[in-house]
């Protein structure tokens, strides 16, 4: 298939507005109209990964952290970055990241840990503002639910789990058209009084051309009064980390034991132990550590992620325990997240897991 249909998919899942500033997921190699026949699926591109796409006929390496992370340029082999690119374009091979964005939606790579570990009732620890926008219009009053129809289906007025949320005002609009209009109601160059109804509905950022096609083409009338404003709410359904209940209170070393198992870690670097069984979990894959506060506000005892700095332990400050796993361990199993994903969608298409641990981290024990 074409990657476009693909990566449409893909980024329905998780948005690519739903990264942070710094990230670069999306396509960074290739073109999106290129068709590709099999996918690799890993969780960093190495020169390995694609020696091992090119050998299972794979021109599509779909991965976790992006491989360009930083400008490049130049582009000549000398660093493994520059070598992995290279590599990638000489083999027509498109290289896709799906990182952050991937992150900071529910059943994402925060949702893969809560699942693992058996939290209960999981939610997102730290939501992300700048995510929701408001569509005030104005309709008359008996073409008003026909419009709404319009707006609720191409996405409009989701809350949460309810839909079709929407507040609704009687009111009475004027206009007056010059020789050049054709107005629905009224004559060109008479003011006109008409019952309305000013319509009001929250819809996600993304969705935002999708909808003012819906109320250009579903309005009936010539110039269509409309207004949208950016909303500080937070999409409590999209953020950084989780949090959630351990189904019962453990012991710390016990706790230690089910996380070291069930995340296939190898060690864990962890604060004192506390007296206090662990019940309430945070999580975070990768760098978590810039969500500590959060998580001892949220009143956690415990706190599961990784490439925590050895002076961010104290900041615990006795008040949970910090399981630091490692960052390949937090998000290893992102790879299987990636190909139940896809095939979900498209069940017949080629897509593998890759052979290699691509974890840079080697452990003397």
């Amino acid at each position: 298939m074409r990657l476009s249909v693909l990566i449409a998919h893909l980024e329905a899942f998780a948005p690519l507005n739903y990264q942070e500033d710094y990230d670069n997921s999306g396509l960074l190699v290739g073109q999106p109209e290129m068709e590709v026949h099999g996918a690799l699926v890993a969780l960093d591109c190495t020169e390995e990964i694609v020696d091992e796409a090119i050998a299972q006929n794979c021109n599509l390496i779909i991965t976790h952290h992006p491989i360009v992370f930083r400008g490049l340029k130049k582009i000549t082999g000398k660093t493994y970055v520059e070598r992995v690119v290279l590599k990638a374009i000489q083999n027509n091979i498109a290289l896709y990241a799906i990182h952050t964005n991937l992150d900071h939606v529910k059943y994402g790579v925060n949702g893969v840990i809560a699942k693992r570990l058996g939290l209960k009732n999981a939610k997102i620890l730290s939501p992300k503002g700048s995510l929701l926008k408001k569509l005030v219009t104005f309709c008359p009053v008996e073409q008003a639910e026909e419009l709404k129809d319009a707006l609720f289906a191409a996405g409009a007025g989701n809350i949460s789990d309810y839909s079709e949320c929407s507040f609704n005002a009687a009111g009475t609009g004027t206009f007056k058209g010059n020789e050049h209009t054709d107005p629905f109601v009224g004559e060109p160059g008479i003011r006109h009084h008409e019952p309305e109804i000013r319509i009001e509905m929250v819809f996600i950022a993304q969705n935002e051309r999708k909808i003012l096609l819906a109320l250009l083409e579903n309005h009936p009338y010539e110039e269509v009064a409309y207004d949208i404003y950016n909303l500080e709410n937070k999409l409590d359904t999209v953020g950084a980390g989780m949090i959630g209940w351990l189904e019962e209170g453990m012991e710390g070393r016990a706790f230690l034991n089910l996380v070291k198992d069930k995340m296939d870690a190898v060690v864990i670097r962890h604060t004192k132990l506390l007296p206090k069984r662990i019940r309430k979990v945070a999580v975070c894959g990768g760098s978590g550590s810039f969500l500590l506060k959060e998580a001892i506000a949220a009143g956690a005892d415990a706190f599961v992620t990784a490439d925590f700095k050895y002076h961010e332990f104290f900041d615990a400050d006795e008040k949970l325990v910090i399981a630091d796993i490692g960052h390949f361990e937090s998000e290893q199993f992102t790879s299987d997240l990636l190909i139940d994903i896809i095939q979900e969608k498209f069940p017949n298409f080629a897509i593998r897991l890759t052979e290699h641990n691509t974890n840079p981290i080697n452990y003397f024990i």
